[in-house]
C-alpha cells in the first residue's frame, strides 16, 4: 500500500532555532548587513567581494549547526508518509537529519555555481575567494537566489504541493512570495496545517488548521496528530 503524500513547507523559523540568522530586521538589515548589498543580483553585481565574505560566514555558521526537534520529527514521519520537504533556507539541516527528499528553492550553502550557468554546480568545500572560477572561466558564486533572480524550482514545488494528501507550512510568516503562494496550490479538499508561534491570518485557504507554536515543539505535536489521521484514513 502507497504512503500518503506529506508535503511540507519550511521556512526561516525553523532554522533560527538551531542558532542559524534570519532576515527580520528593522531597515532592512540582517545579520548588521544591508540585505540588499550581500542577498541581491544588484550586489553582487557592485561588489562581489562583500557578498563572497558574508556568505562565507553563512555557511560556516550553517556547517557548525545542528538540527532541532522539527527537522528530526520531519525526518521520523517518514516511515508513515512519503514525505516531502520544499525549504526556503539554504542550510542543509533536513538532510543533516535525515530527511530524503528536500527541494531548496532559495539554493544550498554547501554548493557554488557558476556565474554564467546555474546548472553548472559544484560542492562548496572551502571558503570562496574572488577570482576563483568555474570550468568556463566566470567567477564562482554562492548557489544561492538572490533578490532580483527566477526561482527556478518553483514549477516543481507547484507539482508537489499540487500531488499532496497534506500540506504543512511550519516556520515561516509566508511574507516572501513566491514561496508563500505555495498553500493556494494544494488541493482543496485536503488537510492543510500552519505552525507559526503568530500564525498569520489566511482567508480563502479551505480546511486549514493552526498551531501557535515555534517549529521545534509545533512539528513534534503535529506529528502525533498526523499518526492519529493515518489510523483513521489508512
Amino acid at each position: 500500500m502507497n504512503k500518503p503524500r506529506l508535503v511540507v513547507l519550511t521556512g526561516a523559523g525553523i532554522s533560527a532555532e538551531s542558532g542559524l540568522g534570519i532576515f527580520r530586521g528593522a531597515g532592512g538589515l540582517w545579520e548588521g548587513y544591508d540585505i540588499m548589498e550581500v542577498a541581491s543580483i544588484e550586489g553582487w553585481q557592485k561588489n562581489p567581494e562583500k557578498v563572497i565574505s558574508f556568505y562565507n560566514m553563512r555557511r560556516q555558521a550553517a556547517l557548525e549547526a545542528e538540527p532541532n526537534a522539527g527537522h528530526l520529527a520531519l525526518a521520523a514521519l517518514e516511515a508513515f508518509f512519503e514525505v516531502s520537504i520544499i525549504t526556503q533556507n539554504v542550510d542543509i539541516l533536513h538532510e543533516k537529519a535525515g530527511s530524503a527528499s528536500v527541494l531548496h528553492l532559495h539554493g544550498r550553502l554547501d554548493q557554488l555555481r557558476s556565474s554564467l550557468d546555474s546548472r553548472d554546480v559544484i560542492p562548496w568545500e572551502t571558503d570562496l575567494a574572488l577570482g576563483q572560477l568555474c570550468r568556463r572561466g566566470s567567477q564562482l558564486r554562492p548557489d544561492i537566489v538572490w533578490f532580483g533572480e527566477a526561482v527556478p524550482l518553483m514549477e516543481r514545488a507547484v507539482g508537489l504541493v499540487g500531488q499532496a494528501d497534506i500540506f504543512v507550512v511550519a516556520g515561516t510568516s509566508l511574507q516572501v512570495y513566491p514561496a508563500a503562494g505555495l498553500i493556494h496550490e494544494a488541493p482543496a479538499h485536503i488537510p492543510k496545517f500552519l505552525i507559526d508561534p503568530e500564525p498569520a491570518g489566511l482567508g480563502g485557504v479551505s480546511g486549514l488548521r493552526t498551531l501557535a507554536l515555534p517549529a521545534s515543539r509545533g512539528i513534534p505535536e503535529l506529528s502525533l496528530l498526523l499518526k492519529r489521521w493515518l489510523a483513521e484514513n489508512g
